[in-house]
Parts: structure tokens; sequence; C-alpha cells
């Protein structure tokens, strides 16, 4: 999805809760979401429970995304996620043991595997990152990470325990 076919103005009033703008947003990435959907999912029916649950993702999730720039590659990796969900239900993908992911990260150059990181990390929904960037990469405790983000300490673990699922999907891409 192109950031140029929503306006600025469109997206900041969607992401501050006007309920008019997220109708609009919804409405025109719809499209874009379901063209995607159709070229990643292995059939129209996933492309189409893909598009559904993106939209509902979007949603419910719209007032967490930082900018315009991040809402095309956060929404897409939404859409690549579900068609990935829905073949691994169908038993069309195999779910992935943790010791074939570990082999082929290491066999990546170390640049190559701290720019995969870095993308990665950048991929996970924004409530994700924060929580595993402070915890991985600043090396946070549990109550201080929640005390920064005003939140439980169970509200943290989970966060992070999720981001830590979703990070070898991303990074075997």
């Amino acid at each position: 999805m192109s950031a140029a076919a929503i306006s600025p103005s469109l997206f900041e009033a969607a992401r501050l809760g006007d309920v008019r703008a997220i109708a609009r947003l919804l409405e025109t990435a719809q499209p874009d979401i379901r063209r995607y959907a159709r070229a990643t999912c292995r059939s129209s029916a996933d492309a189409e429970d893909a598009t559904q649950e993106a939209l509902w993702i979007l949603f419910r999730h719209i007032g967490t995304i930082r900018s315009l720039l991040a809402f095309s590659a956060w929404l897409f990796s939404v859409v690549r996620r579900e068609c990935l969900r829905l073949a691994r239900r169908a038993g069309l993908v195999p779910a992935g043991d943790e010791s074939e992911v570990e082999a082929a990260l290491l066999l990546r150059p170390e640049a190559d595997l701290r720019l995969d990181v870095a993308a990665a990390f950048e991929a996970l929904p924004p409530h994700y990152r924060d929580v595993a960037l402070m915890r991985d990469v600043k090396e946070m405790t549990i109550d201080e990470i929640a005390a920064a983000l005003g939140a439980t300490r169970q509200t943290v673990k989970a966060r992070l325990h999720r981001a830590r699922a979703l990070m070898p999907e991303y990074l075997t891409r």
C-alpha cells in the first residue's frame, strides 16, 4: 500500500480515534490489503479471511501505529502473518522447529543477521516492539518496563512473550 494514498491528516485523525476517519482509512486501505492478500495467501478463501482479519486488526490497533511511514509495512506484515497462520492451520505449511530456525540463522553472515534482526524488531507491532527493545536491548527489568509504560507486570510479560514468539517468524522470511 502506498502511504501516499492516505493523507497525513486522515491517518492522524484515525490514529487519534476519529470514527469517521477510521472508517475512511479502512475503505482506502481495503483494496491494497485484498490485492496483497491474494498475492500472498495460498487460496482465495484464505486471502478473503486474511483481508478481513487485517482490517479488524487495523481497526483495533490504529492508535498504536506511530507514523504514516510505518503504516504500510506494519499492515503488510499483518496480512503476511495472517496468510501464514491460515496456511499453518490448514496444514499447508509446517509449524517449524525452533532448532531449524536457529540453525538457519547461524548460517547467515553477521552483517546480514544484524540487518535481519533490526528489520524483525521494526516489523513487530509497536506495543510488542517497545517491550522487547526495553528488555532485550536496554536490559531493563520487567518492573522497570512496567513503570515506564504504565502497565502491569503481567501485561509486560505477555507482550514480551508474544514479541519473542514473533521474532523467529520475522527472521525466517
